[in-house]
């Protein structure tokens, strides 16, 4: 078997993958880190178009970012004799993992409920855009579309801006990563149990989840919360201060923090300014504290101010590009990127799995799959498939 686990912590599971565009993919990408078997399922090329849902490039960042450590096999499972097969499979699979459309698993066929039938001990996930019933449940959903009915849009960016969207596929990875923490959970009740189950979520509810203090504003005080830009929403004073080269975050909640950072810059006596000497005052006098920061902040560069504030013990940092950040020391000795070696490209540096385990650790061992259904052969070989099967299934264009 040509399989090679990036870590003996998951490396006795198979998982099928049936899913595309980012959110199931994330979800998979984070289990074949850890060292299951992924198997990606992707229809062959009839002659339809086909490719991927996202339009990338198979041999693109993207792509290659989200689909290591996995394999490819190819199968029609619009055909009764692909269905057939992948029942064949999931009947020694652990796990299987979707992001259709609700109803588009049941018309194949492929529900939890059949092939429970065939493999009682099968975990069935899927990722959705707004759940798996109700009166959104067949709306197509996208990440963008997710993070404006979340309430997410509403408390991004600066006030009176307008609502503005994260910066990253926020719905897509947070409901891949929060599905991947739930087939482990079935994973190990299953150990207990001996039974698989039906796990899903979706775009919607994981970003209403990750909202967490701002959702708990609402519902237990009833605050709608607003566009509070830089500054953070409930903590003063925390944000961006300009330098006289750029710009810093600097956190300075609670009397002890701010005293600390007064002290730091000079003017220990705005400490006991009435407006800033407890936490309402420097609540209700936000704009005023901010300025008096900023004069201060102005006087000197970025680096001098990060370097006194945390030997103060004041919360600061760099705002940091893309280039910077993986530039810097702490980042670099985190390893946070590893290579990874690809026919196409040779190495290529990706970010790493961002939890370590000092006895099964992950690793970067497989390059995606650059051509659709390269496994295919070797895989149904694993699964007890005669080489006569597999042509008679490539004949009939299953594969």
């Amino acid at each position: 078997m040509s399989f090679r686990a990036a870590s003996q912590a998951l490396s006795r599971f198979t998982v099928l993958d049936l899913t595309r565009a980012r959110s199931g993919p994330t979800c998979t990408r984070q289990l074949g880190d850890w060292g299951a078997n992924v198997i990606k399922i992707e229809m062959p090329d009839l002659g339809d178009g086909g490719g991927d849902p996202m339009g990338t490039a198979r041999d693109g960042s993207d792509f290659m970012n989200l689909h290591r450590n996995k394999r490819s096999l190819t199968l029609n499972l619009k055909a009764p004799e692909g269905v057939a097969v992948f029942k064949r499979l999931a009947e020694k699979a652990d796990v299987v993992v979707e992001n259709f459309r609700p109803d588009v698993k049941t018309r194949l066929g492929i529900d939890y409920a059949a092939l429970s039938a065939v493999n009682p001990r099968i975990v069935y996930a899927s990722i959705s855009g707004f759940g798996q019933d109700g009166p959104y449940a067949r709306r197509p959903g996208l990440d963008q579309i997710a993070q404006g009915m979340s309430g997410l849009m509403s408390i991004t960016g600066l006030a009176g801006q307008g609502p503005v969207r994260a910066g990253i596929a926020v719905a897509d990875s947070t409901a891949g990563h929060l599905c991947a923490q739930g087939i482990l959970t079935a994973l190990l009740e299953r150990e207990v149990s001996g039974k698989g189950q039906f796990v899903h979520t979706s775009l919607l509810e994981a970003l209403i989840f990750l909202l967490d203090f701002q959702a708990a504003r609402w519902l237990v005080d009833k605050e709608v919360p607003p566009q509070s830009g830089n500054d953070h929403p409930t903590i003063i004073p925390t944000g961006v201060f300009e330098t006289s080269d750029g710009y810093i975050n600097i956190a300075a909640g609670g009397d002890k923090m701010w005293a600390a950072l007064c002290e730091s810059m000079g003017t220990p006596q705005l400490a006991q300014d009435p407006r800033f000497s407890d936490r309402v005052g420097r609540a209700t006098n936000r704009a005023q504290i901010n300025d008096e920061i900023t004069k201060r902040t102005r006087q000197h560069e970025s680096a001098w101010w990060i370097e006194r504030l945390n030997k103060a013990g004041v919360p600061c940092g760099p705002i940091y590009t893309m280039d910077q950040t993986f530039a810097d020391p702490q980042v670099k000795h985190l390893k946070l990127v590893q290579e990874i070696e690809t026919s196409v490209h040779g190495k290529i540096a990706q970010v790493a799995q961002a939890v370590h385990l000092d006895r099964t650790p992950s690793a970067l061992v497989t390059e995606p799959p650059i051509v659709v259904g390269q496994h295919t052969d070797e895989i149904l070989g694993e699964f007890g498939f005669a080489a006569a099967e597999i042509a008679a299934l490539r004949r009939d264009s299953i594969l």
